[in-house]
């Protein structure tokens, strides 16, 4: 906590909630819609002044119609009559004219959108703008915020280029030096009575990814140096990676992570919200909030094959969670297996038979054989068992019709 004279202002940031996303076809809305809840019980809770949506607030540039019912009821309740201010930006994920069609609606509510970078979002309650910051005032607050802000600078959303150059060390330094401009220009809006504050949607350079994430950049290109950011900032409130994280910088740099684990990646990944108390000048006091809400998923690795799983089922064995199974087995699953396993009273998402390895013969023995004996000995190799008749007779009409002759092994 701050104790040095005045009160501290209060700041939630999230980020990447991907309202309307599934996992393998089936819906998460009903966990998007609990965990959003406990977002605005914690912002109730900690007292909040202002909540920072770090982008890809949905899934998609056109999100299902319930998705977006979800979010504009959330941000009304984070919003709390004008009480609390909201800020939110566009993602990669997100459409910027989609996201900022409630602009007319949200203003009154203290809720600023904003959509494209350098963009100058119109004034609410509360809120004023210019090229790409915002001045936020919340009622009963004596600090007011300079919130920077950088919804997903990608090159079609800046208007521009990079550079002529296939170089990546080059087309990377370009795009920093372009983040760099922004935000430096945002930042002139800096003022030493104020809390100094950073929003954006991009990938940090130092950053760990997940595979949740839907790459937002060609190689290294779209990657922005720690240095980019502005030295004034007291907080740098970053969107994209999914996995909660701080990035080594000159300033305090966070990703919140997302409030769902949306990968089995992210199996047993602690998800939350980042919580921060600041005053003018002083260095801002951080800490995470744990979200306990939403189903987990968990990976399942049975070596003891299906009568392993059924013992888990009976035993009650992570209740709720979507399940990625792994399972060994000694002959190749049949069609009355995976009915067996798929009747069990459990979320099985995956079903991944794993069959004994086999040895492929030395390179001798195997020099001059026909291609599809490679392959079905390769096949064996890896599964331990040959390929089915339909996979076999693909590969060969693959291996027919590729162009110039397929040496042997």
């Amino acid at each position: 906590m701050l104790d040095q004279g005045g009160v501290a202002l209060r700041v939630l940031h999230t980020a990447d909630w991907h309202l309307g996303r599934s996992l393998e076809g089936r819906s998460r809305l009903e966990e998007q819609a609990a965990v959003l809840d406990e977002i605005c019980g914690i912002a109730e809770e900690e007292a909040v002044d202002l909540v920072l949506i770090a982008g890809d607030v949905y899934d998609s540039v056109n999100p299902p119609a319930a998705a977006e019912e979800l979010c504009y009821a959330t941000l009304e309740r984070l919003a709390a009559g004008g009480r609390r201010a909201v800020v939110a930006i566009a993602g990669n994920h997100d459409s910027p004219e989609r996201l900022c069609a409630a602009r007319p609606l949200a203003g009154g509510h203290g809720i600023a959108l904003v959509g494209l970078p350098g963009e100058t979002a119109p004034a609410g309650r509360g809120i004023t703008a210019g090229p790409g910051w915002l001045e936020v005032k919340v009622e009963g607050c004596a600090e007011a915020a300079i919130v920077a802000v950088l919804p997903y600078p990608s090159e079609a959303r800046l208007g521009r280029a990079l550079q002529d150059t296939l170089d990546e060390a080059v087309l990377q330094e370009a795009y920093s030096d372009q983040v760099r401009l922004l935000l430096d220009r945002a930042a002139g809006r800096f003022r030493l009575d104020g809390v100094r504050l950073v929003v954006g949607h991009v990938y940090a350079a130092g950053g760990v990814a997940s595979e949740s994430e839907r790459p937002i950049q060609v190689g290294g290109a779209y990657t922005v140096a720690a240095g980019a950011f502005p030295a004034a900032a007291q907080y740098v409130a970053l969107g994209h990676l999914h996995r909660p994280q701080v990035i080594a910088g000159p300033v305090p740099i966070r990703y919140s992570g997302t409030p769902l684990a949306y990968s089995f990646s992210e199996a047993g990944q602690a998800k939350g919200v980042v919580l921060l108390e600041v005053l003018p000048g002083q260095a801002a006091a951080v800490r995470e909030r744990p979200l306990l809400r939403g189903r987990p998923l968990v990976l399942w690795r049975a070596d003891a094959g299906i009568p392993q799983v059924r013992q888990w089922v009976e035993q009650r064995r992570d209740p709720g969670a979507w399940i990625d199974l792994e399972l060994h087995v000694a002959e190749p699953l049949s069609a009355a297996d995976l009915q067996v396993l798929r009747r069990l009273p459990v979320d099985l998402v995956h079903i991944r038979p794993v069959l004994p390895a086999g040895d492929l013969p030395a390179a001798e023995a195997r020099r001059g054989l026909p291609v599809q004996e490679l392959f079905r000995l390769f096949y064996r190799s890896s599964t331990g068992g040959d390929p089915p008749p339909a996979v076999a007779a693909l590969f060969a009409e693959l291996v027919a019709e590729a162009p110039g002759e397929v040496e042997p092994a």
